[in-house]
Formats: structure tokens, C-alpha cells, sequence
């Protein structure tokens, strides 16, 4: 088993095309395929079906590139501190929604040179921050964690040996578009809110729910609606008088924009709950320079944002 070798199935994963791999690899088809059946000759299991769709990993292919990707990452870390000195450094976050977080992204941007760092910062699913950091594509995540979601995220964390930090803690708002009809309420209600659609980011898995970044996602929500991003959701809050459940937290162009967050207000059936809004890093692992600056803008970010 080569470097090579797994960089070529890790490229596989990430493209879902065998094709659409090696143009991206700049190497032919039947050379990319051959070494695939060579290395999954050498380990003794099969890495991807190929369907009509693409190239799939399979249980035991995802568990082996989950390993192969922290043996990668490390590898590429350590050529980008000690042989390749032209090699451009990377920093990566992955992130549930928070116009905070990319407010501290910004803010961590402008203190380094874009032509010595790739950055990234992905807005994505909670179970692919989780994979994301573990596998050491991001180096850092954000996400919360709460009573209802704790124990599948903690074994979560555990299993890709990561440990979570937490920054900050919220109760649960009504985040609107200005022109909402209860945006003047001083606090809401869920029978209030029946009338309107519930918006929620679009997690995977049959348990969305509790990956969800929404607090309260367990209550029952007559009209609901997913999106898969902010601008959408923004659409969705103007349009069709949506709303969503969240922290409360307005920062940067959340606080100066149309919209607006009201105190969700609890009955018996349905309580309020508590968002422990944290990031996730790899245990025993000192993050880099420009991961602590980071860490720094998160708690500026937060300091300086409101709530409510």
C-alpha cells in the first residue's frame, strides 16, 4: 500500500466518479482503476462499488479511507512543514451556520497571507464536521451539542478521536425576517408558530434530527421545510413568512440586516432547552498558529455579537 494509492481512493471518494477522479488526478481511467484493484488486492477488501451513479465506498471501504485520510493529512502536513517550503500551508473549518464563525473566518483571513495559505470553510452537514475534522480535512469544526444530541455526538467524537470545547451557551430564539407577523412579539410560542413553516438545514441519515443545528428539533412541527443553505433559507424567511429555532446570537450582517430574533417562549409539552455552541479538535493535538488565531476571533466574535 502506497501514498499514492490511497490519494488516488481518497480522490475517488471525493469526486464520486472514477472519471471525473482522474481528470482531476491528470491520469487515465484504466491507470487510476488498476491501482484501486491493486491496493484493494493488497488489503483484501473492496473500496467502492461501481454503480450507475458513480463509485460508492463500501461499510469496510469507508471505515479503511476514514483511516487513510488521517495517515494522508498527516503525511501532506508534514511535507508542507519540512520538504516542500513552496508548498502551500492549509487551514481548514468546517461549520453549521454561523454567521459568527465566518466572521471570525474573515477576520483570521486578513492576518495571513492568501498566497502562503489555502483557506477553506465549509458550511455542511453535522456528521461531515464531525468526519471533516477527524479525518484532518478541517482542522477545526463548530458545532452544538445539547442534552437531546450529546450522547450520539459524544460517541461521534470519540470514535474519530476528537474532544469539544465549548465557547458559549443559548437558550432558544425565533429567527424571522423583520416583516414577520410576530417579529414585534416580545416572546413566542409553538402554537403561535403553527401557522408558518419551520425551516431546518437538511441533515442525512434516518436520525436527522438529532444532527440537527436547529434547537428543538425533537417537537413537532406541523409545516416544515429543508434547505441545504443560508441563501435559500433567507429566501424561504421572506417569502413564506418562515422561520427557524437558533441561538440567538446576531453577529457582523446579522445584527444590521433584515432579520430579527425573538425569545421562544416554553409551555409544559413543550420546554425550552439549552445550545452548547463549541469546536471540535483532535485530542492531544496543539493546534497550529493560525488554528489558535481562529480561536481567538471565535471568542471576539461572540463578545461583540448580541443576543436577542
Amino acid at each position: 500500500m502506497t501514498l499514492l494509492q490511497i490519494n488516488y481512493a481518497l480522490t475517488i471518494k471525493e469526486f464520486g466518479s472514477m472519471n471525473k477522479a482522474a481528470e482531476h488526478l491528470g491520469i487515465s481511467q484504466p491507470t487510476l482503476t488498476s491501482a484501486v484493484h491493486e491496493l484493494e488486492k493488497e488489503i483484501g477488501l473492496q473500496i467502492f462499488l461501481r454503480t450507475h451513479k458513480g463509485a460508492v465506498p463500501t461499510a469496510e471501504g469507508e471505515e479503511f479511507l476514514q483511516s487513510a485520510g488521517q495517515l494522508f493529512r498527516q503525511y501532506e502536513l508534514v511535507c508542507e512543514k519540512y520538504v516542500d517550503k513552496e508548498m502551500k500551508r492549509k487551514f481548514g473549518v468546517s461549520t453549521q451556520h454561523y454567521t459568527f464563525v465566518v466572521n471570525a473566518f474573515i477576520n483570521t483571513v486578513k492576518q495571513f497571507d492568501t498566497l502562503e495559505f489555502d483557506f477553506a470553510i465549509r458550511e455542511t452537514q453535522t456528521h461531515k464536521i464531525i468526519e471533516d475534522v477527524g479525518s484532518l480535512k478541517s482542522e477545526i469544526g463548530v458545532l452544538y451539542m445539547s442534552n437531546l444530541n450529546r450522547k450520539l455526538l459524544g460517541r461521534m467524537l470519540d470514535e474519530h478521536d476528537l474532544c469539544f470545547t465549548e465557547l458559549t451557551k443559548a437558550s432558544a430564539y425565533v429567527y424571522m425576517w423583520h416583516g414577520h407577523p410576530l417579529a414585534n412579539e416580545e416572546s413566542i410560542s409553538l402554537e403561535q408558530l403553527s401557522a408558518y413553516p419551520c425551516l431546518s438545514f437538511e441533515q442525512s441519515g434516518t436520525d436527522g434530527y438529532l444532527f440537527a443545528e436547529e434547537i428543538l428539533s425533537e417537537n413537532n412541527y406541523p409545516r416544515t421545510i429543508k434547505a441545504t443553505d443560508r441563501a435559500a433559507m433567507g429566501e424561504l424567511m421572506r417569502s413564506l413568512n418562515g422561520y427557524t429555532l437558533c441561538s440567538g446570537i446576531l453577529s457582523g450582517h446579522d445584527g444590521k440586516s433584515d432579520y430579527v430574533v425573538v425569545p421562544y417562549r416554553e409551555d409544559t409539552e413543550n420546554p425550552n432547552s439549552i445550545m452548547e455552541i463549541g469546536y471540535i479538535t483532535k485530542k492531544n493535538s496543539k493546534p497550529s498558529e493560525i488554528c489558535q488565531r481562529f480561536i481567538e476571533e471565535l471568542k471576539r466574535s461572540l463578545e461583540n455579537s448580541t443576543v436577542g
